[in-house]
């Protein structure tokens, strides 16, 4: 019984992560743009700079600074993330890979 209880447990958990992972957060008044830092010298031509990201933590977004990274696949290129404004407030849309 307890072996059950513990996957049953588990399998809520896991639910209850995949489910808060596709939140949105809204904010009334969105954050302030970050002071632009000096972008660091790329690792290699194959690198491409994935701009800074607003996360929520806990109950704000913080702003986290960008990075060099290599695409996954050949032919990606990075989509930057941005504010999107609709009539519950604002809400950041992340950066992501595309085709």
């Amino acid at each position: 019984m307890k072996k059950y209880l513990l996957k049953f447990t588990m399998l809520i958990a896991l639910a209850i992560s995949f489910s808060a992972a596709d939140a949105q957060f809204f904010v009334k008044i969105r954050p302030m743009a970050p002071v632009i830092r000096v972008r660091p010298i790329a690792p290699s031509p194959r690198h491409v700079w994935v701009s800074g990201e607003y996360v929520w933590r806990g109950s704000e977004y913080v702003y986290t600074d960008g990075y060099w990274a290599e695409p996954p696949f050949p032919g990606r290129r990075w989509i930057e993330g941005h504010w999107k404004e609709n009539r519950r407030g604002w809400v950041w849309v992340p950066g992501h890979w595309r085709r």
